[in-house]
């Protein structure tokens, strides 16, 4: 006789048979998955995630690269102006300093140029007083002999008279020359 065995669990009723070969396929399912499956999407699973840390990773070192480049860009950049800013002030200087230096050269150039402008007028007055004062001499004593109606010449070289007449006139227009400064 056959062992007819049921269990008594509800409405249900189900046969001892299929329930134990039901048992053992679902453990024998759940060793395959246990031992292949489940290691093999682990193995994948971990792969992605490595992949994918290594790629965040790589990221976060490439951005960390980019900023640091980034920062001495900047430090390039910022000592660029710097030295373009000194440049251009010690240009500035420079260029100050040739143009006082040019017009210093010029004043004393022109002073040097006036001062030898002086002594030309001053010499060629000294020499043209010399030459009037012989002619006005000349001239004034054959004038004056001709007024008189005798030579004049001996008496005038004797007494200097033209002389002192000359220097009269010189000292009359030093003086109105003075005079002219102090209304001035």
């Amino acid at each position: 006789m056959a062992m007819t065995f049921a269990l008594d669990v509800g409405p249900l009723k189900p046969e001892p048979a299929p329930l134990i070969l039901g048992l053992v396929l679902f453990f024998l399912t759940f060793w395959v998955m246990a031992k292949v499956i489940l290691p093999r999407v682990n193995k994948v699973l971990v792969e992605r995630e490595n992949a994918t840390e290594g790629r965040f990773e790589e990221a976060e070192e490439t951005r960390a690269e980019a900023a640091r480049v980034h920062a001495e860009y900047q430090e390039l950049l910022a000592e660029a102006r710097h030295e373009a800013a000194r440049l251009r002030q010690e240009s500035f200087e420079q260029g100050t300093a040739i143009i006082a230096e040019l017009r210093a050269e010029g004043q004393r150039q022109r002073e040097e140029i006036i001062s030898a402008g002086h002594a030309v007028i001053d010499a060629e007055r000294a020499v043209a007083e010399a030459e009037l004062r012989e002619q006005v001499g000349v001239l004034a004593t054959d004038l004056a002999g001709k007024i008189v109606g005798e030579p004049m010449t001996d008496y005038a070289r004797e007494s200097g008279v033209v002389d002192r007449f000359l220097e009269e006139l010189r000292t009359a227009k030093a003086s109105d020359a003075a005079a002219g400064e102090t209304r001035d």
